[in-house]
């Protein structure tokens, strides 16, 4: 039986909220063309298998061609009277490659990965992931204006417990079973930050997804600044963020401040067509299989400005915010300003099964255009700037953009001086100008 492959919607996030639910159905064979199993729960773990041996990019160095062959034989000699062992086998199976991103999802799980394409959820509003190295439930950032964010829910602070559950050994699908809920009821999260532990008792609600919020700011020297806030790369953010350019371009904006501060990512072409709002030239970003093909994206000439720009990025900005920062930085598009990124430099598809249920699967690694991997290194900044525990604390939603904001005003100014040196040369030689001794003479670049 042939193997025809569906259309694969491609991630570049992390954590279960991170991806969408856009099912691509898969019919899968054995290797060799036999012929598929035909027992229902048999067929899913077939499935799985199958597309693990395809694609999957190995990360950790646990997978290995004969034991995963060796492996498909134990768990289909077995019987399964339920789809709920059958799942519990796949878990297991999957688990053996120690690769958060590589997960099964059981059709409620599955259904529940809309977030992206719906713009929105019910719960109380965390973007969860887990860490590689600890295995522990960290918070990638709350979302604006959600219930984890109005209660001091910050990035990094792990989550140990779930109404009083304990999180130690639980996926993220898991955790974000047991925290979402219907609007109006109650969940309790222990957070450990640092030394201390902290109990909040939440409410759900639901929650719409913005992907972009922006505003003109202007400069104590009378500089209008575009600020650009992206929150998540969905499917809306490229269409918003067009929006939001258009409407900066028209008010006026000298230049732009971009912030990806805890953006944790999204969909892989949400960040290459969003990249090409901005460069008109130039490599974006490659993605490299384990048969070692690459993929490289292009800009394709159709900024929508060419005016300076700053980018903010923190240790929450991850994967498709490290795709476009680093486009940006390795073209000479931006300055990046804040702090070292996440350092998530792999790529996941999404795929479905046939009984409703599916699967995330780690398929390529991504480079910068300048061919760096920045997986688990992140991305530095070109201008260093750290905000301090309490100053997040004490920093409201509000406030992100304005005076208010530390790093913002670290990015403003950075921002400010590069127009400043662009006026300097244009006012010291003008090449259509018979200016021949401005021209000749030597300049300064950080006169005012």
């Amino acid at each position: 039986m042939a193997s025809p492959r569906a259309s694969m919607l491609v991630l570049a996030g992390i954590g279960a909220c991170a991806a969408t639910a856009v099912v691509a159905r898969e019919v899968v064979t054995p290797p060799g063309g036999s012929s598929r199993i035909s027992d229902s729960p048999k067929e899913v773990i077939d499935q799985t298998w199958q597309i693990v041996f395809r694609d999957y990019l190995d990360i950790n160095g646990k997978y290995k061609p004969e034991q995963w062959r060796s492996l498909r034989r134990d768990v289909l000699a077995k019987s399964y009277g339920s789809s709920k062992e059958a799942y519990e086998a796949i878990r297991g199976m999957l688990g053996s490659l120690d690769d958060p991103y590589t997960r099964f999802l059981d059709p409620r799980e599955f259904k529940e990965m809309q977030i992206d394409t719906s713009g929105e959820l019910s719960g109380v509003g965390i973007q969860l992931s887990l860490d590689k190295e600890t295995k522990n439930l960290v918070v990638v950032s709350p979302i604006e204006g959600s219930p984890a964010s109005r209660a001091g829910v910050q990035p990094k602070d792990v989550i140990v417990a779930i109404d009083g559950k304990s999180t130690k050994g639980m996926s993220t699908e898991d955790a974000v079973k047991l925290i979402r809920g219907q609007a109006g009821t109650k969940v309790t999260l222990t957070l450990k930050r640092k030394a201390q532990t902290l109990e909040l008792p939440l409410t759900r609600e639901s929650i719409e997804l913005h992907a972009v919020d922006h505003q003109i700011n202007t400069s104590a020297d009378g500089v209008k600044v575009g600020y650009i806030r992206l929150k998540q790369f969905n499917a809306t953010a490229t269409k918003d963020m067009r929006q939001a350019v258009k409407d900066l371009e028209e008010k006026g904006a000298q230049g732009y401040v971009l912030d990806l501060r805890s953006n944790p990512g999204g969909l892989l072409m949400a960040s290459v067509e969003i990249a090409r709002q901005w460069l008109n030239e130039g490599t974006i970003v490659s993605t490299k299989t384990r048969d070692g093909i690459r993929d490289v994206k292009r800009a394709n000439g159709r900024a929508l400005t060419t005016k300076p720009m700053v980018v903010l990025v923190n240790e929450g900005s991850a994967s498709a915010s490290e795709i476009l920062s680093g486009a940006l930085q390795d073209n000479n598009r931006a300055v990046l300003v804040g702090q070292k990124t996440f350092g998530k430099g792999l790529v996941q598809s999404v795929r479905g099964l046939s009984d409703g249920s599916g699967m995330t699967v780690t398929i390529a690694k991504y480079l910068t255009p300048s061919g760096r991997d920045i997986h688990k290194h992140g991305i530095d900044p070109d201008v260093t700037a750290k905000m301090t525990e309490l100053e997040a604390q004490r920093l409201k939603l509000e406030d992100l953009g304005t005076k208010k904001d530390s790093q913002y005003r670290v990015a403003e100014s950075t921002l400010v001086k590069r127009l400043r040196n662009a006026n300097s040369v244009e006012k010291a030689y003008n090449p259509r100008s018979a200016n021949v001794p401005a021209a000749l003479a030597p300049q300064d670049s950080s006169a005012p």
